[in-house]
């Protein structure tokens, strides 16, 4: 990734992934672990700016050694921490301010932007492909506190960022929702190059990167021509120079999903109850922790009804052969018929599926297998859609039309023929069920995971 962003015009600081695994390693098995001493090899190596957002703020706040270590590291270094700590407040959050974590990404509320900014923090205002955040939080901002406040993607999909924009389309989304168009764009601008310690641009004046763009009008923010090192690299929505449509380097990562075969005893639920603890879905990126009726087999296995958005949910480990599997219940999802699977699973990034029968959920892990990742759609044991991500089982090498095309492709079967909530995009939403440092309820492959407690619950519990 480092070699081959020095191919184009953009000048994109790599940060180190800071929670490998996320938080407790109890909670779900990951490919690999990063400690301070991979953190510090990366930062002799000159390949990352800092540290990639702390998500283990359970561990910040409890002072586990080994995440002191890695802020240590950064903080002895003069590196930049970038933060994650949603819901985090009072003590908690002093506690994490003061540990020199600079900003948050994860505030959905006023409340807990202001809570913050009051702390010395910048928040993130984020406005991604799923995760809107920015037009609730753009109702707290006021001249005195914007200079705290920046614009944000997290989590764009190329579709995103090619049809509707990047940091553009935050900076019209800022002034549709009443924000002035100058602060909007220093919002965008020197806000964040301030935040991440960018002292050489965010700003047009003497000494400062030509970095900047023409636009047609600052209340419609259409770019007209786009500016890196004084060097004029687009026009009209068309990149100037020449680009590289090959990627290479990845060999080593082709094979990633490592599993035996794969049998539908694996997703069976020892249900006991007629009610059950249920993740459920919201347009935000948290969940909640609902108890819902269900109804079960004699020996207790999950029994799908079309009338009711409740499928089942499981997160198979996929890096050691280990056998994991996680099964739980999902709320929102909408889908009627068949199976959704993905390699996608922040943070450790096993397999995850959900579907309405267990046939059609073992079919789609065999497929991620046979594909070595990506996604993939079933319908009566059949795959009926496939999204290619060979790279690790998270990125595609495809040129970027062709993975538009793709993901289009995909996500129209998905919401046309499996019925998946319309404004989801499945693979993200569903890549997103295993973070258990994002509240409430997660599914990961050692099991359902109360995230306020940081512990494997009962679903019958």
């Amino acid at each position: 990734m480092v070699a081959s962003a020095k191919k184009t015009a953009l000048d994109i600081k790599y940060t180190m992934p800071s929670c490998v695994p996320a938080a407790n390693p109890n909670l779900e098995t990951s490919g690999a672990v990063i400690t301070a001493d991979e953190i510090q090899q990366s930062y002799d190596q000159g390949l990352t700016y800092g540290l990639a957002e702390f998500m283990n703020y359970p561990g910040v706040v409890n002072a586990d050694d080994g995440v002191l270590d890695e802020l240590l590291v950064s903080l002895n270094a003069n590196k930049l921490i970038d933060g994650h700590s949603p819901a985090l407040k009072e003590q908690g959050l002093n506690a994490y301010a003061a540990a020199g974590i600079r900003n948050d990404h994860e505030c959905t509320q006023v409340d807990e932007m202001l809570d913050r900014i009051s702390r010395g923090m910048y928040v993130y205002l984020r406005y991604g492909t799923v995760s809107k955040n920015m037009p609730t939080l753009l109702k707290g901002v006021t001249p005195q506190n914007a200079r705290f406040c920046c614009l944000c993607g997290d989590d764009l999909q190329s579709v995103t960022l090619r049809e509707t924009g990047h940091l553009d389309e935050s900076i019209r989304v800022a002034i549709a929702n009443g924000i002035d168009s100058i602060m909007a764009i220093q919002m965008a601008t020197i806000n964040t190059a301030q935040c991440t310690g960018l002292a050489d641009r965010g700003g047009i004046a003497p000494g400062l990167k030509a970095d900047f763009l023409l636009v047609d009008a600052l209340e419609q923010f259409s770019v007209n021509q786009t500016f890196i090192d004084g060097q004029k690299v687009a026009a009209s929505g068309e990149y100037l120079l020449t680009t590289e449509d090959s990627v290479t380097g990845f060999d080593d990562l082709l094979q990633t999903v490592h599993l035996d075969t794969f049998t539908a005893d694996q997703l069976k639920l020892n249900l006991t109850s007629d009610k059950a603890h249920v993740i459920g879905l919201q347009s935000i990126s948290r969940t909640q922790n609902l108890v819902l009726p269900v109804a079960h087999t004699a020996d207790g296995d999950f029994q799908y009804h079309p009338d009711e958005d409740i499928a089942k949910v499981a997160v198979v480990e996929r890096h050691h052969l280990t056998g994991n599997v996680g099964v739980g219940l999902l709320n929102g999802f909408g889908i009627k018929n068949g199976a959704i699977a993905t390699s996608i699973g922040h943070d450790s990034h096993n397999l995850v599926v959900v579907g309405t029968n267990d046939a059609d959920m073992v079919v789609a892990i065999e497929a991620l297998k046979e594909s070595q990742g990506g996604g993939v759609a079933i319908r009566d044991g059949q795959v009926i859609a496939t999204l290619p991500f060979v790279i690790g089982g998270l990125m595609s090498n495809e040129p970027i039309d062709t993975l538009i095309e793709h993901q289009k492709a995909f996500n129209a079967i998905c919401h046309d023929k499996l019925h998946v909530t319309a404004h989801f995009d499945p693979i993200m939403k569903l890549g997103a069920m295993p973070l258990d440092v994002i509240p409430n309820l997660r599914i990961t492959d050692k099991g359902l995971v109360d995230v306020t407690k940081f512990e494997i619950i009962d679903i019958n519990a």
